[in-house]
């Protein structure tokens, strides 16, 4: 039954993590920043002083922390003892009958470390990990559990300029554009990356068409970012 329930928290604890870093990226923090954040939460380690500040800049992301690091500590202390019981001499049905009983800590032991091996590695397999991040995002967008943000300043120069990232929404008016039919460069907007299923596409062509989901990483003057990529058209 340890084992059983220590299988079953450590599988638990990677789906926590994820649905924590999409949770962060829900609120402008970028994927692979909202990864560690999420893992650096509920393992309570690797937090530093300059990213902390990034969750404790909204009172979304400290929520989000907090609900994280709780549920680390819960599942932490739930594997330990569940990991200590695991070693502990003990009857199995079946099994006891052919086997000492001596040999069934070494037994789950290896059990553990097949399992824990098997689970990072469907949990790290790319194909895997962006369908179950599909499903999760969905699902957390459709029931309004964490409020998307869609548009993040990230840093103000002098003069009303930034670099600024933004997410593509149904009805934007550079969806379905590329970037030369958007003339974005009358306005003074210059397309810095693209960041397109967990990729980033730096000095993006001309050419490249913009759909649903992209992730812009833009610089110009902040008004006109605003006024022309983060309205939808009218009618």
């Amino acid at each position: 039954m340890n084992l059983v329930l220590f299988i079953i928290v450590l599988t638990v604890s990677f789906i926590v993590v994820r649905i924590g870093a999409i949770a962060f990226q829900l609120t402008g923090l970028e994927w692979s920043l909202a990864k560690f954040q999420a893992l650096s939460c509920f393992t309570a380690t690797g937090f530093t002083t300059k990213e902390a500040e990034l969750i404790t800049a909204t009172p979304q992301r400290r929520r989000i922390a907090s609900i994280l690091i709780v549920l680390g500590h819960a599942g932490l202390v739930t594997m330990v003892a569940t990991f200590a019981n695991s070693l502990r001499p003990s009857k199995i049905p079946f099994l006891s009958d052919f086997l000492s009983l001596s040999l069934m800590p070494w037994i789950n032991l290896t059990i553990i470390t097949v399992t824990i091996y098997i689970i990072y590695k469907i949990f790290t397999n790319s194909k895997f990990a962006r369908k179950l991040t599909d499903v999760l995002r969905k699902r957390m967008v459709k029931r309004d559990i964490i409020k998307s943000v869609s548009f993040e300043e990230l840093a103000i120069a002098t003069g009303g300029y930034g670099v600024s990232r933004l997410t593509v929404g149904p009805g934007n008016v550079i969806l379905d554009k590329t970037l030369l039919d958007a003339q974005l460069r009358k306005y003074d907007i210059n397309i810095l990356a693209i960041v397109r299923n967990e990729e980033t596409i730096p000095n993006p062509s001309a050419n490249m068409k913009i759909i649903e989901g992209d992730e812009l990483v833009c610089f110009g003057k902040l008004e006109n970012i605003r006024k022309q990529l983060c309205l939808t058209p009218r009618g």
